[in-house]
């Protein structure tokens, strides 16, 4: 993936923005830039934000996979000329038992919460299933099956954006599934998913010297930097469940997701270039 770096868009205040443009496939074809575009919420983003991204993008979807309490807190700022989609990611009755997610307040200020309870069984065990609940939950996979079919059945040749709050768990899943669909291989959707702790190398910088400050471990820094970067060991486990049980990503979308080979040969006739 070398020479990939420039992925990243800059906007003001809307993070983690980058470009799928120029990501190679196993056949040699690569993804239109300026079409799939994942990132953070624009509920931070400035009006030259905006502006680009009604006029220079013309997104026709903007996907929200954030929960209701998410939305609430801090709603994005409207886009004209785009349809915003709101797509849940978490199964909202498994966010109230709390057993697969942390509570709605700790994302309020999350670092110091992750500190305080970075003995907590949950905090641990929602990290390690965070992305195979993803995976499992049959609400969630309902919701990126939206996902992914909304964009098959476009009728313009319009961009996408879709976003979580910090764009690399909920949206890092979404492209993950697009990749596969594409026809990318593993190591291609892995550098993407792992493309978000540049963004976040700061926050996980602050959050190793906090962490030592209270006497922390390095095992608890592999648990906690999931709340804040993109933990790669996690999501490539994730990976080997997949393949283990479905025999692989591709196999997953298109069954699980019920991605039908007419969408696939849309989604591939629309977005790749040779």
């Amino acid at each position: 993936m070398e020479g990939l770096s420039d992925n990243f868009v800059r906007f003001d205040g809307i993070v983690n923005v980058r470009d799928l443009g120029g990501y190679p496939m196993a056949d040699g074809s690569l993804i239109r830039k300026g079409m799939l575009l994942r990132g953070g919420g624009l509920y931070t983003a400035s009006d030259e934000d905006i502006d680009r991204f009604e006029n220079e993008y013309r997104f026709a979807y903007i996907f929200d996979f954030r929960t209701e309490g998410e939305l609430n807190r801090a709603p994005d700022r409207p886009v004209r000329g785009a349809e915003n989609v709101w797509l849940p990611a978490i199964d909202p009755y498994t966010e109230q038992l709390g057993k697969t997610c942390l509570p709605e307040y700790a994302y309020s200020d999350l670092l110091n919460y992750i500190l305080e309870h970075r003995d907590d069984e949950l905090v641990a065990r929602t990290a390690r299933n965070m992305y195979i609940e993803f995976v499992e939950n049959e609400y969630t996979q309902l919701q990126y099956a939206a996902f992914v079919q909304m964009i098959a059945s476009m009728k313009e040749d319009r961009p996408v954006f879709w976003h979580c709050s910090q764009g690399k768990d909920r949206t890092g899943m979404g492209a993950a599934y697009l990749l596969a669909i594409l026809g990318a291989d593993r190591e291609v959707i892995v550098d993407d998913y792992g493309r978000s702790n540049i963004q976040y190398r700061k926050d996980l910088e602050q959050l190793r010297i906090r962490l030592e400050e209270v006497g922390g471990t390095e095992e608890q820094y592999d648990i906690l930097s999931t709340y804040i970067g993109a933990n790669v060991s996690n999501f490539c486990r994730t990976l080997d469940f997949i393949d283990k049980k479905y025999g692989s990503l591709y196999n997953y979308v298109t069954n699980m997701l019920i991605v039908s080979a007419d969408e696939v040969s849309t989604l591939r006739s629309r977005l790749l270039i040779r």
